[in-house]
């Protein structure tokens, strides 16, 4: 294969170069089209176990053609000041980032853990910026929708818990994976007037314009769908809860013909696990679990090509094109975390995901 063939194609697994010969620095990201150029925002990590940790910030990348990617710098850095939400040494996952156009400003929403409190915070962190490529400001952490009940909730669990089930829930270990016992509709409850917890994240802006987060919640036993005030800034005041206690994380979204889908994983830390696909014909539900979208070997589908999903990308111009972003952890050597991009492809209307060595955008225009 030649440079110029390498050069526009997708190689996943492979390590990926910006234009300085650099491998890209961009992990759990998302990618926003604006005025014809896309911009990948990522985790800056750093080598070793240190990596998982943030002691840089968010990356941005800039490109054309989605094949080759220039490096715009630092979007947000972390703060070299003690007790910031953002210091150094901080966790901060998964930044995704959205143009509001009666503002004129770009938002970015990331996942974040205080440094040194592990994953007990569950916070949501806010930072804008005038300009795509920052420098991005740091506007707060938070728990979303304190004091407000899920849409979906009957009246009669819109209530907090009574002080013998907060004491029980204190015995109880919830980390972030399943268990024999999950407490599906106590949870929402213990955190209704400081706000839900908020790990694993995306962002998506309807047609309408309307922007909605979405999020693991619960200890990660559930997801939530909440919308954003006009501003992008913070929630709107209204939210839904999605599969109580079936632990979905990694949430990518996409819209095709009015309907709504999420890829997910379940929930089992660094270690790959099988893909699922979650659809809905309206934003607030009722989802559905469609099964595993990855096509391939037994070994592919079952940790979906050794990867977790972080992003689907939209294709403007090309009908029904979406482009499914993944990473490959290696909490060893966190810098060296591979991309796994591949196409979205429909069969019998359901959206699939196959494996390719190498491909490149012209695998759309076989699908017409």
């Amino acid at each position: 294969m030649t440079t110029s063939a390498a050069n526009h194609c997708f190689r996943p697994g492979q390590i990926w170069p910006d234009d300085r010969g650099v491998p890209i620095n961009a992990h759990g990201g998302g990618v926003l089209l604006h005025d014809g150029v896309y911009y990948w925002f990522g985790e800056h990590k750093i080598a070793g176990e240190a990596g998982n940790r943030a002691e840089v910030g968010v990356h941005v990348y800039s490109s054309p053609n989605l094949y080759q990617w220039r490096d715009e710098g630092i979007a947000l850095a972390v703060s070299d000041e003690a007790g910031s939400p953002i210091e150094h040494g901080c966790i901060l996952e998964r930044p995704k980032v959205i143009f509001n156009a009666p503002t004129g400003k770009f938002v970015m929403w990331f996942h974040l853990e205080p440094k040194g409190a592990g994953y007990s915070g569950s916070l949501s962190g806010v930072a804008v910026a005038d300009r795509v490529i920052g420098p991005y400001e740091f506007v707060r952490a938070f728990r979303p929708n304190a004091g407000v009940w899920p849409a979906n909730v009957p009246a009669a669990e819109q209530r907090e818990l009574e002080p013998e089930k907060l004491a029980l829930l204190a015995t109880m270990e919830l980390g972030g994976g399943p268990r024999a016992y999950y407490p599906k509709h106590l949870l929402f409850r213990r955190d209704f007037a400081g706000g839900q917890m908020a790990r694993d994240m995306t962002l998506f802006v309807d047609e309408d314009g309307l922007a909605y987060h979405i999020y693991a919640s619960e200890g990660n036993g559930t997801l939530h769908i909440s919308q954003l005030s006009a501003d992008f800034l913070s929630p709107a005041g209204k939210y839904v809860r999605v599969l109580p206690g079936r632990f979905n994380e990694a949430p990518a979204w996409f819209k095709v013909g009015g309907r709504y889908y999420m890829v997910t994983s379940d929930c089992t830390g660094w270690s790959p696990n099988p893909a699922r696909l979650l659809a809905a014909d309206t934003i607030w539900g009722p989802w559905e679990e469609l099964g595993n979208p990855c096509l391939g070997s037994a070994q592919q589908v079952a940790t979906t090509f050794q990867a977790q999903s972080t992003f689907v990308l939209p294709l403007p111009g090309r009908r029904d094109a979406f482009i499914f972003m993944a990473d490959r952890w290696n909490p060893r050597d966190a810098i060296d975390g591979r991309y796994v991009w591949l196409p979205v492809e429909f069969r019998h209307g359901v959206p699939m995901i196959g494996w390719q060595e190498e491909w490149n955008l012209e695998f759309f225009d076989k699908m017409i």
